[in-house]
């Protein structure tokens, strides 16, 4: 590639997948080579922390370069208002192909097709379901292509779903901006269990590596970590095709290639489901990336919120990120232009809770909206004008968040702290500077 020819672009983006389950992270099984060997080449950030904890809002995000609430998709259900610019406008109005495959989830329109103005300018490729889980299962169903028609597959979903991405790499034309979206790992809600491919959950059945935070609490982690480990050796076994396909086209070099997750995975450990919570089993996500601008950039060590992402990607292709973009590009601490040391994650949470958080490199400060019943749930407002403070956790003594500390009077002076912090990313975000309240021990008022 030449210096003024720009890159292409490929994202990947997998469901519900904990940053640890990468061998790059520490990970004793080895279920992610492919993805373990870009790292070591390429740049892996070491604490990534999505903004929302929640598919179809982290994806509103991602897709906007703004929070949830500011996307105006802050529960599941909401879409992308039409009018919005997206990712998929900004590289194309640089003269990208744009497309887009998998899981859109923020269009909707559920299981029927998505009309092409709620497509977020992904125009000269698509294969999606708004949805998929509504149109297929772990081995079989349906995406819909760029007329509506029904686009079947009978195998592994992951598989299809790379199908489909590498039909899209012999279509679009250079440069281009492909974004490819897996339902896996994520469980299969109707089933309400984790489905791996045939003779892949047997692999890990015996004396499964069980992540320290899971160890001796409640869940469904003990039956549905082999499979889930299974899903994730799959998805890598998926990525080397897409790399392989990359090199046969003879565009390795020209193309960064990205990776995350929206959200983690705590197996129904703390609010009685797998997401929605402030503790880094359902934050903390991989993100890591390789190609033109991050060879060789090692091992980003801050803290790092997922809203980098989108300014990050455009950075890396030469256009100018919008000031409306509400991250930063991490191209200058990979240069070494900016220190890279503390860094701090903005969080929102719906759905389970009206909840924020903050996340540093070593404290978590969690806040929610009450009432007197308990704790309000996040699906009615978007944002509240008073909260509580829920948990505070020392992630260097306490890194698995077992001791909540919020309400402790020898912590009042972190927590305070804290919380100025806390409200300087909400009013920045949102607009509001809500009221907090301190935690009582015991409950007594919430």
């Amino acid at each position: 590639m030449t210096t003024d020819t720009p890159p292409n672009v490929l994202v990947v983006m997998s469901d519900q997948q904990r940053w640890d389950t990468l061998g790059a992270y520490g990970c004793p099984h080895d279920l992610t080579p492919t993805l373990d060997s870009l790292a070591r080449d390429g740049t892996i950030v070491e604490c990534a922390i999505t903004p929302q904890p929640v598919c179809a809002p982290y994806r509103a995000a991602f897709h906007t370069g703004k929070f949830a609430t500011e996307a105006g998709v802050w529960r599941e259900g909401l879409a992308i208002d039409p009018d919005e610019t997206t990712l998929a406008n900004w590289f194309a109005d640089a003269g990208y192909d744009v497309g887009f495959v998998g899981n859109w989830h923020v269009g909707g329109t559920f299981d029927v097709p998505v009309p092409d103005e709620m497509r977020g300018g992904y125009e000269d490729f698509w294969r999606a379901a708004d949805v998929p889980e509504f149109t297929s299962r772990p081995t079989e169903g349906y995406l819909y292509d760029e007329d509506g028609a029904e686009a079947p597959f009978d195998t592994y979903r992951t598989d299809a779903f790379v199908d489909f991405a590498l039909d899209a790499l012999d279509a679009l034309s250079e440069p281009f901006f492909l974004v490819v979206s897996l339902v896996e790992p994520h469980h299969q809600n109707d089933m309400w269990t984790f489905v791996a491919p045939e003779g892949y959950a047997e692999r890990y059945d015996k004396n499964p590596h069980v992540p320290a935070d899971l160890q001796n609490c409640p869940g469904d982690w003990y039956s549905e970590l082999p499979d889930y480990y299974g899903m994730v050796r799959r998805v890598d076994e998926a990525m080397g095709r897409l790399i392989q396909r990359l090199r046969d086209l003879g565009i390795r070099d020209d193309t960064v290639f990205a990776y995350t997750s929206d959200h983690g995975n705590h197996f129904r450990t703390r609010p009685g489901e797998y997401k929605r919570s402030p503790h880094d089993s359902a934050v903390r996500v991989p993100l890591l990336f390789s190609g033109p601008g991050f060879e060789g950039g090692g091992r980003i060590e801050r803290v790092v919120s997922a809203i980098d992402l989108p300014p990050t990607l455009l950075d890396a292709a030469g256009i100018d990120v919008p000031d409306e973009f509400q991250g930063d590009s991490l191209l200058p601490v990979i240069r070494g232009a900016e220190p890279d040391e503390g860094g701090e994650a903005f969080v929102q949470i719906s759905e389970s809770q009206m909840g924020r958080a903050l996340r540093t490199d070593r404290w978590k400060y969690a806040v929610a909206a009450s009432k007197e019943t308990g704790w309000r749930g996040g699906n009615g407002e978007p944002a509240s004008d008073c909260y509580v403070e829920r948990y505070l956790y020392d992630l260097r003594r306490d890194p698995i968040e077992r001791i909540n500390l919020a309400g402790r009077p020898n912590y009042r002076d972190v927590a305070d702290r804290l919380q100025r912090r806390l409200l300087d990313h909400i009013e920045t975000v949102e607009g509001d500077r809500p009221t907090i309240k301190q935690l009582e021990r015991g409950y007594k008022e919430y």
